[in-house]
């Protein structure tokens, strides 16, 4: 019995890591793509416009 909750949380854990670096590597892409096309139009930055104030600012990392 103590073999079989081994091993279901050994596999829960593998599958959480799994899915945590898939996540990362689908976001290190997409930063990737979109520094790409920066430099390919000289572009400083991506801009977003703020729903609140109307303005717009430079899109962060996180975002």
């Amino acid at each position: 019995m103590p073999q079989i909750i081994f091993l279901i949380v050994l596999v829960g854990g593998g599958w959480l890591l799994y899915r945590r670096f898939i996540q990362d590597a689908r976001r290190l892409a997409e930063k990737s793509r979109r520094a790409e096309r920066e430099r390919q139009t000289g572009a400083m930055g991506t801009l977003v416009k703020d729903p609140a104030t109307g303005e717009y600012r430079v899109k962060r990392e996180d975002e």
